[in-house]
């Protein structure tokens, strides 16, 4: 009944297929009992008639249905058998392009021959941490599964990686350890991990090759032993190798190569390295030719050899090392061309004397030619009485040639993988491990020999190993499900074990004839034949005696006997290998010592060395090593990696070649299938399918099959009860489910059989749905007929009236018609009468009218004429008057015009010199007018001198007058009088002629004056005119700038946003990698104190300030140094790439540093004429000044000048490396890390200059200080000898003894004072001399000038020299001009200095006061401060520096959020202000410098002991933000200050500029928001899968599918509990107290909503990423789930008024992914919604979704693979990323916006609970 219910109409099954294995059909009549044939349809619509029955077939398999085609585990399918097996790998490779499938246990990989991009670090992130059964087949989720049951059971694991070659086994286990090496790095910086990887690299050079099958196949197995400790971080590796292929070392088939390392050097010999070599092309040489293609295609020889170099230096082999592998892997090919000829009788042979091969093979070893050549030709034979030496045939001697090169090979191999081992090991204790076994899978050939059965056995053993291990689980899972336990009959192949390995066995049979010494493969295989002819694994060809068959567990395999005893011998004659241990190289020689041979055996350590004996083993103990063969040493070290990995948790990949031609994505059944059942999946299968291999939760059967329950049995609340009386009552056989304590177990089928039951329920329920709704779409579709006959009907009837009544309108508008157009007939009759009469008059009046017209105008006309006529006669001679005035006017006007011309010229030639001059024509009209005005004072000067004359000349004539009348009353003679006349004449004349000149010099004067009043004028004129002209070019110029950036104006905001965004996020991520490196340099420190105690340093004077500071930021010095302190804020201030690329600042910066180069030559040159003084002073004998004195000081400046010359390298060495990083910043200004540094190393070194210029400029300060003290005590002296000379006069003996006592106090001092003023005089009068030279000097120049100047105005014209002097006065003016800027920039210069001395003395007079103050009265200052009244209180705390330790540890280190969560938010962060408010108004920097600083540790120390607690994270990012706001607030910077109160502005900061410190918090802010980020992502991750993807927030909404083994058996402890599950209830909540918590602290708002969006971005990012790994969540009702859960987070943002930070942004992909899984995916308008729908999804993740896309019943389809391939084509041309995974690492930069407070610092109350009694309110 069971059996003509599966097969019954419409059942889908599989029929075997002679091409494709399997095929499909489908059953066309229903199946009976006893029925010989079945009818298919075959899928070409084909029909067959299919024979079943005890000689035919049997019934065949039946498919699974639709909705499990492609599932991620084949135990979930319902029909576990080859063809659903096939299928579905099949499916999953070529529709959905994915290599991975779980069976059970097992990982099946195939190699997909095509780079996928699914092993980036993105993605062994994404499976990092998660349950093996809740992502997608993955090589990283067995790697993880190993990893974590490690972690959590303690018990070491194994990887077993096998298949055939080419199948991918060593890529698997190479990204097997790259995921152990990301994951389990090691916890210091060993650079295990990174040693791990680099020995890849090596062994594919020496031990992988290129076959047919594959071109870079493993020619040995290994297993690669990864050690942890207890944290679980890797600390070493081991490796062991088995059956390296040696025989490919001198053989290669066709199209086959030997093993890389020799093409790779080969392909290298022409570099200078590899002369010594002496190699050619691989073709030159027999070893590397065999197989005729020496290239691999894609391959670089040359370039893996740099590879495999540089790998052998990360694991530590020395360079000398190296070399001495590449010799002797160069001397193997030499020793292949070795020319061995042979003699006429055939039984010997002989080597040319000249064979240069033999030559170079060994001097490449280092041994000795002849020795070689003797031996490689002949062989000793030792007996038990004799020894002799034996010639030996030319064959032996090429086959004990090509053995020497084959144990060459594999002495070297086995030496490289030792010292990789050694560089792996790890003294520290290993607390576990995981193997990784790379093996050589289950291999058949045409012809196979004894590697294949070598390799056949190690499969047979694992293969055991393999279903023994499977039967346990399947026995464990039964048993803690409490199921009846019934013994199921698998396959046990360890009768075929015995056969091979067993005593008598066919190794053993091996070896005894081996040891026979005429031993024969034929006779080997006779006894074969005799001794297992019984076995039932054992066969006999029919056809050959040389061959045997063993029935292993995947096939039949025929092996040739031809050449195994060869093979097993591994003869190699003693005599070559001793000739080699005496090589002259170490390295050669080591490799054959007999001590290596003595250590535990590996599967290609030590071959046998056996040399052909007689049947008595020979007198020498020492070779008992070499008489093992390779079949009993690969059998021993088989033995012993079973038992190893009999000891771990084995976990299993098998790689499946998909076709023969390494096409990517080409799938071979039969290929495919063979593989499989050579690999063991399908017994896998069979093991599964023999017990219950369909297996469900209670909670997810009744999900799923409550369909088929009764309403009585829902109100059942028992629901296991529930679904024990369903398949009681649905499935009548008890045998095929059971009931466990969790599981429900099923016989293969009967899932399915239930799926049917379910799918004819839906069919039945949507059969009645159907029927309802046509039968009311039937009963609408009557109701539309009957209404719309109705209403033709109405409107049939209303168009008839309505006809009716239109046909009596147009009869009576006819009957109106008619008579209207009669009367318009007759009328127009009548008026077309009446018109004609009108127009025969109107003609005949104007025939006569234009008559008269006519004669009228005749006589009009000749008026006309007679008037021209007589106007032309006098026009005529008008014209010929005006004519000739005006070639008179022209003659004339030509005249003026020349005159005007030349002056013009003159003027415009000065004008246009005066516009083509800059900006100080405004200065020459100035110095005209004072021109003007100079001389109008000379003007007045020569008239008061001409009146002053005229004066005196009258007084003159008035005398002479008097004397003449004096002469004419004394009578004297009348020639006197006439002489005084004429004497009074000529004084007359005289002083016309001065009254004329003072007329002349007024006229030019006046002339003069007019002239440059109008030059001023018409300049004035012009100039204005410029003006004009340049203000409308200007506003032109601005309307189309405006005009033309309008449209640009938002894109240029957006680039800048997006660049300023970059920029942001670059100098962020400099932030954290300096927090990361600033707390691994605090870690090392750490682990140095506790295994070393240092009791501290010494510091100098030069490194104190930078040392004094436990912070890691650099110390800062409040008294700024020059202009390097300005250029270090400019720095700064511009920012890291426009400073390192500012020549500004550069120019300053070297300005700065010749500025100390020159001080200290001065400082230089000083001391050594101090040290000439003293010692011109020494050698005087009346020097007042002891010899030791002067010895002192002569030590003291040369220390001095030691110590300044120390200073001046320093100083250089900063300018050479600042010149350096400059110029390379300069050079590439594309890499955002190398700027940093270079503006690191920029500040770093600006700051160190500027604290050193401090203790220098201190260490001046404080010997000025004590030069004034020395002058003052000097005067003293001065005055007490005035004393004793006002006395009376005494002796000198006197005056001496007098100052006797005086002389040990001030004898030093005296002569430094005299010393240092002799020094200041002579300097002065240096510089005097200097400077008048100087003078003189330019005094000369002026004076030459000058003449030369004179001598060229002598040459001018008048209008030439005007111009010239004017353009001289305007140099002249422009020089000064510039002098003056000069100056004003020196005394700026130094008014900032002296500003700054005057700060340095206030601080020190108040440092005086203070302590003075606290001196005399401490306790009084304390208890008045206490005692002000709360109105004088100015929002100050003072402190004494003694309690800065205490207010930092209850400020800070002791803090709790809670303590002050009732007062004012960021409280600490207010009194921590008003402390430094206090210091800045006592000016004390060091005060200032110390609190902040160690606020700044304390905060990170802090944050460093709560690293993983979101509250105090947020808490003490609130009080820094806050504090780095009131330092920007009370700076006293007006961009600031515009929000403050008055009282706020008064409360700024007054003597200190706090800007640096502000950078230090603003960094210290990014790098708590980064850790407060970290830990709430931390919180969040466990959350997000389970609250956005699998909780069922809309209920009964997600289905359920048949699960396989990987979701029975999670990597989680099942008895536990397993997983927590999360709801998005609770996703929400977590929110809801990270945004309280954080307002709750004071966070500005605007640091809050982005932290909101961060948060998210890891919701978008966690959730796409498990989306795009997941196939079971891939649903339609999982994007509705997902779109529901994203409205609700929406909601929340909405609710917290959070939608503007752009929080909602950051989930639009995951927001368009769930879309994508809702929309229709068939038709072509469907893609192109998809294209334009998924924007801000890359097309890899959109093709990943559709591949992913399942439905959860058979009502739904599959995304078809052409639908998948159109969105490919549409989207090929899109340019994004092209990375699948987002990244769940990325942070946004973080933007700290200014918020002042409204709080006023006067108005903050301290509760007493903090206890800061300590603090005085000031």
């Amino acid at each position: 009944l069971l059996y003509s219910t599966l097969f019954s109409f419409y059942t889908r099954v599989w029929i075997p297929d002679p091409e494709e294995v399997w095929k499909p059909a489908e059953i066309i009549k229903d199946y009976k009992e006893g029925d010989t044939v079945l009818h298919l349809k075959l899928e070409d619509e084909s029909t067959l008639e299919y024979s079943i029955g005890p000689k035919d077939h049997a019934l065949p398999f039946l498919r699974n249905p639709d909705i499990l085609v492609g599932e991620n585990d084949l135990t979930a399918l319902s029909y576990l058998h080859e063809p659903a097996v096939l299928h579905n790998l099949k499916v999953r490779f070529l529709e959905s392009n994915h290599i991975y499938t779980y069976c059970g246990i097992v990982l099946v990989a195939i190699n997909p021959y095509e780079q996928l991009q699914i092993y980036g670090e993105e993605v062994i992130n994404a499976y990092s941490g998660q349950n093996m059964g809740d992502m997608d087949p993955h090589i990283f989720a067995v790697a993880e599964e190993a990893y974590k049951q490690m972690a959590r059971d303690e018990k070491n694991q194994s990887i077993i990686v096998s298949g055939e070659s080419g199948a991918g086994k060593t890529v698997s286990a190479k990204y097997a350890m790259r995921f152990f090496a990301t994951v389990g790095g090691s916890a210091n910086d060993t650079s295990v991990e990174e040693k791990v990887l680099a020995s890849s690299p090596i062994m594919e050079a020496i031990g992988n090759a290129k076959t047919t099958r594959n071109d870079n196949s493993s020619r040995f197995g290994k297993y690669i032993q990864i050690g942890f400790d207890r944290r679980y971080h890797i600390i070493g590796a081991n490796m062991r190798t088995y059956l390296l292929e040696k025989s490919r070392v001198v053989f290669q088939a066709e199209e086959e190569r030997n093993y890389h390392i020799f093409y790779q050097l080969c392909a290298s010999s022409s570099l200078p390295e590899f002369k010594d070599l002496t190699l050619t092309s691989a073709e030159d040489f027999t070893y590397t030719s065999l197989g005729e293609n020496i290239f691999i295609e894609g391959v670089n020889d040359a370039e893996d050899l740099v590879k495999t170099k540089e790998a052998l230096t990360m694991l530590g082999v020395k360079e000398i090392h190296q070399v001495s592998i590449f010799k002797v892997i160069a001397s193997i090919l030499h020793l292949g061309n070795v020319g061995i000829v042979s003699e006429r009788d055939g039984e010997s042979c002989h080597i040319n004397r000249d064979d240069t091969h033999l030559h170079h093979f060994c001097r490449l070893l280092g041994i000795e030619q002849e020795q070689m050549e003797h031996w490689l030709c002949r062989r000793k034979l030792v007996t038990t009485a004799e020894t002799y030496v034996k010639n030996v045939s030319y064959a032996q001697a090429v086959n004990a040639r090509d053995a020497l090169a084959k144990h060459i090979y594999a002495h070297l191999f086995d030496w490289i993988v030792e010292h990789i081992n050694k560089a792996l090991h790890t003294s520290t204790k290993q607390h576990s491990f995981i193997g990784v076994l790379d093996i050589y899978g289950f291999e058949t050939f045409e012809i196979n020999s004894f590697e294949q059965f070598c390799i056949n056995y190690a499969n047979e053993k694992l293969q055991q190993q393999f279903n023994s291990h499977v039967f346990k689980l399947e026995q464990e899972e039964y048993m803690k499900e409490q199921i009846p336990w019934t013994l199921i009959d698998f396959y046990d192949n360890q009768p075929c074990i015995d056969l091979i390995e067993a005593k008598l066995g066919i190794l053993d049979l091996l070896d005894e004839e081996c040891k026979v010494p005429k031993g024969t493969d034929q006779n080997w295989a006779q006894k074969l034949y005799s001794k297992h002819s019984k076995s039932g694994h054992f066969e006999k060809p029919r056809m050959s005696n040389r061959s045997f068959i063993v029935v292993h567990f995947a096939d039949k395999v025929e092996y040739q006997c031809d050449g195994f005893l060869e093979k097993n011998r591994d003869t190699v004659y003693e005599e070559q290998i001793n000739i080699l241990k005496a090589s002259q190289f170490q390295l050669v020689a080591d490799l054959f010592n007999d001590g290596k041979d003595a250590g535990p055996p590996s599967a290609t350590s030590k071959t046998s060395k056996i040399n052909v004996r007689a049947a008595k083993p020979a007198p020498k103990g020492h070779n008992r090593e070499h008489r093992k063969t390779v079949g009993t040493q690969f059998r021993n070290s088989l033995h012993l990696l079973m038992d190893t990995l009999n000891a771990t948790t084995p976990h299993y990949v098998r790689c499946i070649k998909p076709n023969d031609f390494k096409e990517s994505f080409v799938f071979d059944s039969r290929r495919a299938v063979q593989q499989l059942r050579a690999c063991g999946v399908l017994e896998t299968i069979r093991i599964s399918a023999a017990g219950y291999p369909s297996r469900w939760t209670y909670p997810d059967f009744f999900s799923r099959y409550r369909v088929l329950m009764t309403k009585k049995d829902m109100t059942i609340g028992d629901k296991k009860q529930v679904c024990k009386n369903l398949l009681e009552t649905l499935i009548k056989d008890p045998d095929k489910f059971q009931f466990g304590k969790t599981k429900i177990f099923f016989r293969a089928g009967q899932v399915a059989y239930l799926e049917k039951l379910r799918a004819d329920k839906f069919r039945f329920a949507c059969i009645n749905i159907q029927k309802t709704v046509r039968g009311w779409l039937q009963r609408i579709r009557y109701r539309k007929i009957r209404k719309s006959a109705i209403t033709l009907q109405r409107y049939g009837r209303g168009y008839l009236a309505r006809r009716y009544a239109e046909m009596l309108r147009l009869t009576r508008a006819a009957l109106i018609c008619q008579k209207q157009y009669r009367m318009v007939r007759v009328r127009r009759e009548y008026l077309r009468t009446r018109r004609a009469v009108i127009t025969i008059q109107a003609f005949a009046r104007g025939m006569f009218i234009r008559r008269l017209y006519q004669e009228f105008l005749l006589h009009h006309k000749a008026m006309i004429i007679q008037k021209t006529i007589r106007g032309w006669l006098v026009r005529k001679k008008y014209l010929r008057a005006r004519y000739a005035a005006i070639v008179i006017q022209c003659f004339y006007r030509r005249v003026r015009a020349k005159r005007q011309l030349k002056q013009l010229k003159i003027e415009a030639r000065s004008a246009e010199h005066l516009k083509n001059l800059s900006v100080g024509m405004e200065n020459k009209i100035v110095q005209l007018q004072k021109k003007m005005d100079n001389q109008s004072k000379e003007y007045k000067t020569q008239n008061e001198q001409l009146v002053v004359t005229n004066t005196a000349l009258g007084s003159e004539v008035t005398k002479l007058q008097k004397e003449v009348e004096t002469l004419r009353s004394r009578q004297t003679a009348g020639t006197q009088v006439t002489s005084l006349q004429e004497e009074l004449e000529k004084l007359r004349a005289e002083l016309q002629e001065a009254n004329a000149q003072k007329k002349q010099i007024e006229e030019e004067f006046s002339n003069e004056k007019q002239g440059l009043e109008q030059v001023r004028k018409d300049r004035v004129e012009e100039l204005e005119k410029e003006n004009s002209l340049l203000k409308k070019e200007k506003e032109e110029m601005n309307r189309r700038i405006q005009t033309s950036n309008q449209g640009d104006v938002s894109q240029k905001e957006i680039r800048l946003q997006v660049e300023l965004d970059e920029e942001r996020q670059r100098y962020q991520n400099l932030v954290k990698e300096y927090s990361r490196l600033e707390q691994r340099y605090e870690n090392l420190q750490e682990d140095m104190s506790s295994t070393k105690f240092h009791p501290g340093h010494r510091r100098n004077h030069s490194n104190q300030s930078s040392l004094g500071s436990d912070s890691n930021y650099p110390s800062i010095n409040m008294s700024e140094a020059g202009d390097t302190d300005d250029t270090i804020q400019q720095v700064e201030e511009m920012g890291i790439e426009k400073a390192a690329m500012d020549l500004s600042v550069f120019m300053k910066l070297q300005k700065r540093v010749r500025e100390l180069e020159q001080e200290r030559k001065r400082l230089q040159t000083n001391l050594e004429k101090v040290e000439e003084l003293s010692k011109h002073k020494g050698n005087e004998p009346k020097s007042s000044t002891s010899e030791d004195d002067i010895n002192a000081d002569l030590a003291y400046n040369s220390l001095k000048r030691q110590e300044l010359e120390t200073e001046n390298k320093k100083l250089k060495n900063d300018l050479n490396e600042l010149r350096k990083a400059v110029a390379d910043k300069a050079s590439d200004n594309n890499s955002s890390n190398e700027l940093q540094e270079g503006y690191n190393l920029l500040l770093n070194q600006l700051k160190a200059a500027n604290e050193e210029l401090d203790v220098r400029k201190e260490e001046v300060l404080m010997l000025k200080t004590q030069i004034v003290n020395s002058t003052r005590q000097s005067e003293n002296i001065n005055h007490i000898v005035k004393w004793t000379d006002n006395k009376k006069p005494v002796d000198s003996e006197d005056t001496v003894d007098a100052l006797h006592p005086l002389i040990p106090y001030c004898g030093m001092f005296v002569f430094r004072l005299l010393e240092a003023q002799l020094q200041t005089q002579s300097r002065q009068h240096k510089d005097e001399l200097e400077a008048l030279h100087t003078q003189i000097e330019l005094l000369k120049d002026n004076l030459e000038k000058k003449q030369e100047m004179l001598d060229h105005f002598s040459t001018l014209s008048p209008e030439a020299l005007v111009e010239f002097s004017v353009q001289q006065e305007i140099t002249r003016l422009t020089n000064e001009n510039l002098d003056l800027k000069e100056l004003v920039e020196k005394l700026e210069k130094n008014e900032k200095k002296l500003k700054k001395q005057l700060r340095i003395y206030m601080k020190k007079v108040q440092e005086l006061e203070v302590s003075q103050a606290t001196k005399s009265r401490p306790e009084l200052t304390r208890q008045v401060t206490v005692q002000r009244k709360e109105k004088d209180f100015e929002g100050m705390l003072e402190y004494y520096k003694d309690d800065e330790a205490l207010l930092v540890k209850t400020l800070i280190t002791d803090m709790k959020p809670n303590a002050v969560s009732a007062t004012v938010p960021c409280l600490p962060a207010y009194i921590l202000f008003m402390c430094i408010r206090h210091a800045d108004y006592i000016n004390d920097d060091q005060k200032v410098h110390s609190l902040l600083t160690a606020n700044i540790n304390a905060i990170k120390k802090v944050l460093k002991r709560n690293n993983d607690d979101f509250e105090m994270t947020s808490f003490w990012l609130a009080n820094t933000s806050r504090l780095l706001h009131c330092l920007k607030q009370y700076s006293g910077d007006e961009a600031f200050m515009t929000q403050n109160t008055a009282k706020q502005n008064e409360h700024c900061l007054k003597n200190f500029d706090l800007a640096e410190y502000r950078q230090v918090l603003s960094d210290l802010s990014i790098q708590i928001y980064q850790q407060l980020v970290r830990v709430a992502e931390g919180i969040m991750q466990p959350m997000i899968v389970s609250a956005m993807l699998e909780s069922e927030s809309i209920p009964s909404l997600a289905g359920v599918k048949p699960m396989g083994y990987r979701n029975r058996s999670s990597s989680l402890d099942c008895e536990s509990g397993g997983p927590v599950g999360y709801t998005l209830q609770a996703l929400i909540k977590q929110l809801g107290q990270f945004y309280t918590i954080m307002a709750d602290h004071g966070l500005d708002p605007e640091i809050s909503q982005q932290v909101v969006r961060q948060l998210f971005y890891s919701i978008n990012a966690v959730t796409l990423n498990n989306l795009l790994l997941r196939k079971d969540v891939c649903s339609w009702s999982t994007g509705m789930q997902l779109r529901y859960n994203i409205s609700q987070l929406e909601e929340w943002l909405r609710g917290k008024n959070l939608h503007q930070s752009g929080a909602v942004a950051t989930l639009e992909p995951v927001i368009q992914a769930a879309q994508l899984l809702q929309v229709k995916k068939k038709t072509s308008q469907d893609a192109e919604a998809i294209c334009s729908l998924c924007t801000a999804l890359s097309l890899q993740q959109i093709v990943k979704i559709l591949n992913l896309y399942t439905p959860l019943n058979e009502f739904e389809e599959r995304v078809t693979v052409s639908f998948i391939r159109e969105i490919q084509n549409r989207l090929q041309d899109r340019i994004e990323n092209n990375q699948l995974l987002v990244d769940t690492k990325y942070t946004f930069p973080v933007l700290f916006p200014y918020t002042p407070s409204a709080l006023s610092l006067e108005t903050v109350h301290i509760p007493a609970s903090l206890s800061l009694d300590f603090l005085t309110r000031v």
